[in-house]
């Protein structure tokens, strides 16, 4: 049994980059001087509780960032607000408080340990949901058909592709969908990518001798057409639990093109999807403002403004013709967390929120 040291700043300094500045530190005039950890807490909702910019955590948690392999935090843990000689607050595992049930910790990668954001909503996208430019389509392998002559197979059918597979290896089976078009430029970013199945080569296939490769399936989540694209699977391998979360060096201005729910209005912990990508120097982990513009007013100067959306048909033609409409500001309604990044768009997570989150709202890094 391996009792561990809370080194929790030490998992903080890890998944929150640190942001180093002038400004001091301001703990929520509510936070509480304690809180115990509760089983479905995540790192951003504990850090929420004590600061109003929960990235700047590490500030809060000042010890050595250096360490490998930090100890996590769990549910029951008690953390206890505290300032130093200089009145600078830290956060630090109140040790004095007995444990009304022990139990046993013996790796980073046991469960119940307390992830930065729910890990739950973002794990398919990280192991199946893909978005693919066209080009990054050119050339893959592709269903042939099956040992049936049916159009749409399934279990207990072999599958053929056309390309060279690896014998042996898991494969996923993906249906390319709809485009995701920049609103801005009116520019494919790329295509949803269905997970349609998995399966495993037991034949290779050889491009050269026009010999499609061989597949066994293992799960089915759809009906496997001809045409849809093989790609290698991603299961098993190891999924980020922490994010090192930051601000991103540059300047960031997009916009929320699609949400996964396909609601109108969306909240925390729901998956988005923007016009800014790698091309953009954009990261997982990167925190960025959801901002959106207030209504704009057309306003002749005689007193009675209206917006524009109430304004009647003449006062609408009226304003473009003059400098009657005001635009408004844009003003905050929440957070994001950027988690999967492509060349030109990428996957985030709404981590708060003010009012609920639209599509066409703005992403930006001040």
């Amino acid at each position: 049994m391996v009792k561990p040291v809370l080194n929790f700043l030490v998992l903080f300094a890890l998944c929150f980059a640190a942001i180093a500045t002038a400004d001091e530190l301001k703990v929520r005039e509510d936070a509480p001087e304690r809180y115990v950890v509760k089983k479905g807490d995540t790192l951003w909702d504990i850090s929420a509780i004590y600061l109003s910019q929960p990235w700047r955590w590490p500030q809060l948690w000042r010890m050595n960032p250096q360490i490998d392999n930090p100890h996590l935090i769990f549910p029951g843990d008690v953390l206890r607000l505290i300032y130093d000689a200089d009145g600078r607050p830290m956060l630090v595992r109140d040790d004095r408080v007995r444990r009304l049930s022990p139990h046993t910790r013996v790796s980073d990668t046991r469960p119940g340990a307390i992830t930065t954001v729910p890990l739950a909503m973002i794990r398919p996208f990280l192991a199946h949901d893909q978005m693919l430019s066209q080009s990054d389509l050119e050339g893959k392998p592709y269903i042939l058909g099956a040992n049936s002559n049916v159009k749409n197979a399934t279990e207990g059918h072999t599958l053929y592709a056309r390309g060279e597979l690896e014998p042996g290896k898991a494969y996923a089976i993906y249906r390319k969908g709809r485009p995701y078009i920049d609103p801005e430029t009116g520019d494919n970013l790329g295509y949803a990518m269905m997970l349609v199945a998995t399966s495993r080569a037991f034949r290779g296939g050889s491009n050269e001798r026009n010999e499609p490769a061989s597949l066994q399936i293992l799960d089915v989540k759809r009906e496997i057409r001809q045409g849809d694209i093989v790609l290698p699977a991603l299961d098993g391998e190891a999924l980020p639990a922490y994010f090192h979360m930051a601000r991103p060096e540059q300047r960031i201005d997009g916009l929320i093109i699609e949400t996964t729910s396909k609601l109108r209005e969306f909240s925390k912990w729901d998956i988005v999807i923007i016009n800014r990508g790698a091309s953009d120097q954009l990261k997982p982990g990167h925190m960025l403002d959801i901002l959106r513009p207030s209504p704009a007013v057309v306003d002749r100067g005689n007193g009675q403004p209206v917006y524009l959306e109430d304004a009647s048909r003449y006062q609408r033609l009226a304003s473009n013709f003059g400098h009657e409409q005001m635009q408004m500001p844009r003003e905050r309604v929440g957070h994001l967390m950027v988690f999967k990044v492509t060349e030109r768009a990428s996957y985030a997570i709404v981590t708060d929120t003010y009012r609920p989150v639209r599509v066409g709202d703005h992403i930006v890094s001040p």
